[in-house]
């Protein structure tokens, strides 16, 4: 079968309404989805809390931020290990689909990862320049790695060669989006980076794609008919086609919280944001809490050491 990872953005973990969306629409077009918690999230906080944003803590020593952003990149890595060593997948057939926070670290993971062979990119993808969005970003998840990779030069476009290498990518953002279009990334701008890539591989294959949502903010996309579409071009599931994802029914996405019970962070329960997203498949359930959680409660407390940021931070020799 295909498989994805799907990667959250800040303050999001497998609990997030679009994880276990995204994660059981796709396992219903025949995929494997993985869905797990980012660093300091859910069952690795110390407190077991979501929306924590325990990784945006400031940490002492110039080498922090390079190492904070370093393992949550490494997560998407052992995600793909995993999936691509599974004997039930096809490992030419696995796809990252990320989101704001994650489509930065996930950007990155696809220029180091041939196994990921679609990456596609919502609430992100505008691989800018000095003193731009991401170096002046979240300093330990984001900004401090992106100012690590200065020696690149043009990182946004070495970063989308390395990428063309791999396979396809597609950006989906939206054109009220401020935290895209207000940096001043709008289609200029990746027409522009995207000469620059070219530039470099010689080549137009691969190279990355965008589309636009005309009138939305800062969404996860890749639960959208134009997301199924691109990656059953991609990943060829089992159980759909191209027809049958046209004619799938949608659903509007505060609509479905309010009648599930599901939550939206409060943030982005406006209709700009995520609670404005149209996604496929009305029938989708929403997921509690306690039945996404890997560990019961006794043992979590017995192995939250191996895992949690707290611990990480311990062991990485990274001290408040």
């Amino acid at each position: 079968m295909p498989a994805m990872v799907i990667v959250n953005g800040h303050g999001g973990d497998k609990t997030s309404w679009y994880a276990f969306y995204s994660g059981i629409l796709y396992a219903r077009a025949g995929a494997v989805v993985l869905t797990y918690d980012p660093l300091g999230e859910d069952e690795r906080n110390s407190l077991r809390r979501s929306e924590a944003r325990e990784h945006d803590t400031v940490l002492p020593g110039a080498d922090s931020p390079r190492r904070v952003a370093g393992q949550m990149i490494t997560d998407i890595l052992q995600g793909v290990e995993y999936l691509a060593q599974r004997k039930d997948v096809d490992s030419k057939r696995i796809a990252v689909a990320a989101y704001s926070m994650g489509s930065f670290h996930s950007a990155i993971a696809g220029a180091l990862d041939e196994r990921i062979h679609a990456l596609l990119l919502s609430g992100g993808g505008n691989l800018d320049g000095p003193n731009g969005y991401w170096d002046t970003s979240k300093p330990m998840c984001q900004g401090g790695a992106y100012r690590a990779l200065s020696f690149l030069g043009d990182r946004g476009s070495i970063l989308y060669a390395l990428n063309q290498q791999r396979g396809p990518t597609l950006l989906l953002n939206g054109t009220a989006d401020g935290l895209i279009v207000g940096p001043h990334t709008d289609e200029s701008f990746f027409r522009s980076l995207r000469d620059r890539t070219v530039a470099i591989t010689g080549s137009r294959k691969n190279l990355f794609e965008t589309e636009w949502f005309e009138g939305a903010g800062h969404r996860p996309n890749f639960v959208t008919r134009r997301a199924a579409l691109w990656l059953n071009q991609q990943l060829d599931f089992p159980n759909w086609t191209a027809a049958s994802i046209r004619a799938m029914p949608e659903v509007h996405i505060s609509e479905w919280a309010a009648k599930s019970g599901a939550h939206i962070g409060k943030s982005f329960q406006n209709e700009l944001s995520e609670g404005g997203v149209q996604a496929l498949d009305p029938t989708i359930p929403n997921v509690t809490r306690e039945k996404l959680q890997v560990f019961s409660d006794a043992e979590w407390q017995r192995h939250k050491e191996s895992f949690t940021w707290t611990s990480w931070i311990q062991h990485a020799g990274l001290f408040q």
